[in-house]
């Protein structure tokens, strides 16, 4: 089974997302801050990350360089609900660009779930 971390504070968002990507077969995985995601992201093999960047303690962009640069997973998906929100220089080099960001509230969890699933195979 494929294994996934959804990272977000908003406990009712975290868990709708949870029971979304569970019933789409996914193996689930959730952090509500970045120390936790870093954790998470350090012991299983996690094949993709659903971040948000609004987080207590390190937020998402920090979560993401972390994993990158101990080569902990190289596969994220930003799920803000900042309309601002613009990638920082050096999360470009890494290979994100402006499909790796969802803005929430998302209407259609499909949507997520297929850029989840082309990132995974390595096609987003």
């Amino acid at each position: 089974m494929i294994k996934i971390l959804l990272v977000d504070d908003e406990e009712r968002l975290l868990h709708n997302l949870a029971f979304f990507f569970e019933d789409e077969g996914y193996d689930v995985f959730v952090a509500a801050s970045g120390e936790e995601a870093l954790e998470i992201l350090r012991k299983e093999d996690i094949s993709a990350c659903v971040v948000d960047m609004r987080l207590p303690g390190i937020d998402g962009n920090e979560v993401i360089r972390t994993a990158v640069d101990e080569g902990i997973l190289q596969k994220f998906i930003i799920h803000t609900g900042s309309t601002d929100y613009r990638l920082p220089a050096d999360l470009l080099k890494k290979g994100m660009g402006g499909k790796h960001i969802f803005l929430k509230p998302i209407s259609e969890m499909n949507i997520l779930a297929e850029a989840v699933e082309a990132l995974i195979k390595g096609t987003l």
